[in-house]
């Protein structure tokens, strides 16, 4: 049976050499809202929603904000609410064309 593929040798060094995983980060984020009780996440403060979007309105990502699961899908929700009552805005003020 003829071997399958382009025939570039037995299928190993695939990709580039010395292109193998990244290495891992020295410390995991921890969620600060578990790990201080007092922190409260509430829709009606949007200087704190703020520190969770981004300068164009995006929300930080979970992986970024350090946030474990539970936690980001309230910040998610609350920054989604605080955007309808008009506490925060939903995109980056528009700069005037000139």
């Amino acid at each position: 049976m003829p071997p399958r593929g382009k025939g570039k040798g037995k299928g190993r060094g695939r990709g580039k050499p010395g292109r193998g995983r990244k290495s891992s980060f020295g410390r995991r984020k921890v969620c600060k809202f578990c790990a201080d009780k007092k922190l409260v996440l509430d829709y009606k403060d949007g200087r704190a929603l703020l520190s969770f979007t981004t300068e164009r309105g995006k929300i930080i990502p979970r992986r970024v904000s350090g946030a474990c699961a539970y936690h980001q899908r309230q910040i998610t929700n609350a920054v989604k609410k605080a955007r309808v009552l008009a506490l925060i805005p939903y995109t980056a003020t528009q700069v005037p064309m000139a």
